[in-house]
């Protein structure tokens, strides 16, 4: 009996671990539904990486539209500012090209009063020439030297052709008629003048 019970005890415990050993292994059922979760895990996480690239690519494109819009900025207000400084230039331009005339008079009005006797109306014209022209030498004014000078077409403008017999005076200035000024540079008004021929 002894042995009976032995045999059916370890039977019992032979059934008992093929049962355990059939819990633990999953079905076949359970093994497809852990295959579909695995297969939709794998396309939500497909998905997610699309959707990454695609953030990412979003986000450089913006970015390279920020830079390019930032340099189209940047180029606009040096544009702008350029502008400005060009307007004012022209503006102040202008408003030294008006004086240009009370400067000739004041220069022909200097040339009579030299062989004048009145020494107040002598320095009193002097001194307006003087502060007229230091006022306007701030502003980028500067007289073209033209008497004595080779004639050239860049500053000065031939109003007559004088006859010359030395061969060093040929092509050269003889006589401003009247002075031409630079402006910062750039010719404002070419000087007039009278070339030996």
């Amino acid at each position: 009996m002894a042995k009976e019970e032995k045999k059916q005890a370890e039977e019992a415990q032979d059934i008992e671990q093929e049962v355990r050993q059939e819990e633990a292994q999953p079905s076949k059922k359970e093994l497809r539904k852990e295959q579909k979760k695995i297969e939709e895990l794998e396309k939500q996480l497909e998905e997610c990486r699309k959707k990454a690239e695609d953030m990412e690519s979003r986000c450089k494109d913006a970015k390279d539209d920020y830079l390019r819009l930032m340099a189209e900025f940047e180029t606009f207000r040096r544009r702008s500012a350029e502008d400005r400084l060009n307007l004012v230039g022209s503006a102040s331009a202008d408003t030294i090209k008006g004086l240009l005339p009370v400067l000739d008079d004041i220069e022909r009005a200097m040339a009579m009063l030299a062989e004048s006797s009145d020494e107040a109306a002598k320095q009193g014209t002097d001194l307006i020439y003087n502060k007229l022209m230091a006022y306007l030498k701030t502003k980028g004014l500067s007289i073209i030297e033209a008497k004595g000078e080779k004639f050239d077409v860049d500053f000065h403008e031939a109003v007559a052709q004088f006859p010359v017999q030395e061969e060093a005076q040929k092509g050269m200035v003889i006589d401003v008629t009247q002075t031409g000024y630079l402006l910062n540079g750039k010719v404002l008004r070419y000087a007039k003048v009278v070339v030996g021929a």
